[in-house]
This record gives C-alpha cells, structure tokens and sequence, in this order.
C-alpha cells in the first residue's frame, strides 16, 4: 500500500521516516518534506475559517504522476505522511483514515512508554511491526 511512511515532530523535525524501496529514500525525504508547506498551509487556514478543528485527518496533500501524499496532524501538532503510489487507483479515502488511525494508535503507545523521552526519535520494534503492515496492505 505505502512506500513511505513519516512522522514529523512539531518544529518539523523528522521522528521516524520508513520508506520501503531504500535506494530511493532521499527522494521520499524531499517529498516529505515539500509536503510539509501543504501541511502548514492547511492548519492556517483551518486555524482562520471556522472548520472543525477537531478533524485531524488532511487529505491528499500532493500529488504527482508517480506518487499521492496524504497528511495527517494530531492535537499535539505531530504530522504523519502518508506516501501511496498514483498508480494505486483501487484505494479509497476510508482505507488511507485506516491508515492513519492505526499509525496514530501506534503513535500513541510509543509516547505512552515511560521510558521513551518526549522528542527523541521513535525506536520501537512494535512501531516498526505496524509501519511494515501498513506498508504492505496487511490490517
């Protein structure tokens, strides 16, 4: 399904990046980060008119003819992009929420352990486990 996964801290430091074909990582980091000036556009205009902030899914941030980015923000501002190939066309915006829920949830336990320090990178193997099924279409 995925052929990169990021999360992105609140001051748009990279916490973990994941890409599944590694000889092409550097690009992915580029479109990563060309995403987040989508990412950052979209919380201020949300942040102007009066849509429901609550809504932490962003929606397709780019696309290109090889790749869709999607984005995701939680209340804590921490980003999670999604990077889908164009030529997937059978996925739907319902499966790419799935994705992000899960990512969040896998998210959420990582910060949760009393012996991960707030900020640092993400080095865990249960983490990892869910990235990789989310990366290859496994639920």
């Amino acid at each position: 399904m995925a052929v990169c996964i990021a999360v992105i801290g609140k001051e748009n430091s990279p916490k973990y990046v994941a890409c599944l074909h590694s000889e092409n990582e550097l690009q992915f980091h580029y479109k990563v980060h060309t995403a987040l000036d989508v990412v950052e556009e979209k919380l201020s205009l949300a942040g102007k008119s009066n849509c429901d902030v609550r809504e932490l899914y962003l929606g397709l941030l780019h696309s290109t003819e090889e790749h869709k980015i999607f984005g995701y923000v939680t209340n804590t501002k921490i980003k999670f992009i999604v990077i889908v190939e164009a030529a997937n066309t059978t996925l739907r915006d319902n499966e790419v929420r799935t994705m992000f829920r899960r990512l969040h949830a896998a998210y959420t336990d990582v910060v949760c352990n009393p012996f991960y320090i707030p900020g640092d990178h993400i080095v865990s193997k249960k983490f990892e486990n869910v990235v990789k099924s989310i990366m290859s279409g496994n639920s």
